[in-house]
């Protein structure tokens, strides 16, 4: 089963990413996407490696963002593709049958797309306005979820959605009675003092 709680990494350089990574899962994440954005693919394998190394200890998925041939080089559980990256398919052939691919949306038909090319999870978003990430989709919102989640239903398709982009927890209860699977957040783990109490808090209202 896919963790209801994501993590996305954050940090300019890989120091400051792995340190963000290992107090997410001292804290008691298990599962890890990392992004790593802007720099040079060798320092990308390098932070990958150590990465797994930490998942692997803490029993954490790790998904690699962007990058389906490091994902594969460094024997990560998956990787996650960004909605003007490669597709699906693509990603499939690269890492293999047995690894897991996620992939951004921002409507209803890019989640059908995903899901005939046989995406495993979807990141769907944003909430809301986040300054986490550049050339930001339009927001899609709470009656967003709802829409999408019942056409969904209509259709007869079950997959792991997850809500992303700018969310608290104070819109845990909310997004979850949309019929979403979970959540992947990211600066709010990453600048949060007390990310135990923090994570205990998410998951006590994502799996209630």
């Amino acid at each position: 089963m896919f963790s209801k709680l994501q993590y996305i990494s954050q940090g300019t350089t890989a120091t400051d990413q792995l340190y963000n990574i290992q107090q997410a899962l001292n804290a008691g994440c298990n599962w890890i996407q990392l992004r790593y954005k802007n720099a040079e693919t060798a320092q990308v394998i390098t932070l990958a490696e150590q990465v797994k190394r930490l998942c692997d200890d803490h029993a954490a998925t790790f998904i690699v963002n962007d990058h389906p041939f490091i994902a594969k080089a460094v024997d990560a559980n998956g990787v996650h593709i960004g909605l003007m990256d490669m597709s699906t398919n693509k990603a499939r052939l690269i890492v293999g049958e047995n690894k897991i691919i996620g992939a951004t949306a921002n409507k209803l038909e890019d989640v059908l797309k995903h899901v005939i090319e046989g995406c495993n999870y979807v990141g769907l978003g944003p909430l809301r306005f986040t300054k986490t990430k550049e050339n930001l989709s339009p927001v899609v919102g709470l009656e967003g979820y709802e829409e999408i989640m019942k056409a969904l239903l209509l259709r007869h398709i079950s997959i792991p959605v997850y809500a992303i982009g700018g969310v608290v927890l104070e819109d845990i209860q909310g997004i979850m009675k949309t019929g979403v699977h979970g959540v992947a957040v990211s600066g709010i783990i990453t600048h949060f003092s007390d990310k135990k109490s923090l994570i205990q808090q998410f998951n006590s209202l994502l799996y209630e």
